[in-house]
């Protein structure tokens, strides 16, 4: 397998999938996006994303979705490399979700805003 790659084993697919992270999970919350977290028993992190429907334009909400999912193809471990060696965090089922007024436009601009996040937060609650 390609390593830069992004198999749907990576990918929340699923319905139920989404439900028991919505319900079980730990909210983080950005400015116009939150990320919701939960354990999983898998060996990897997977991702899910979540536009609100206010968020206008098929074209607009497709490119969030893509640039979310670029920046988790390339740091697919990045709440493991947040955390200190002395906690390491479990793998993760991780949903983003999107909410109107959410600007950002390039990768890079997606990491520093998450990064930014978990640096607040600390991820103590897990």
């Amino acid at each position: 397998m390609n390593p830069l790659s992004l198999p749907k084993i990576f990918l929340l697919r699923k319905k139920s999938e989404y439900d028991n992270v919505y319900l079980r999970g730990k909210r983080v919350h950005g400015e116009n996006f939150s990320l919701i977290l939960l354990p999983n028993n898998l060996e990897h992190n997977r991702l899910g994303i979540s536009i609100h429907g206010q968020l206008k334009g098929a074209v607009k909400r497709n490119r969030i979705k893509r640039i979310i999912r670029e920046f988790f193809r390339l740091d697919r471990r990045f709440l493991q490399e947040k955390s200190s060696r002395s906690c390491e965090l479990p793998s993760m089922d991780i949903i983003i979700t999107v909410r109107k007024g959410f600007n950002l436009e390039k990768v890079a601009d997606v990491t520093a805003a998450i990064n930014s996040l978990l640096d607040r937060s600390r991820l103590s609650f897990l």
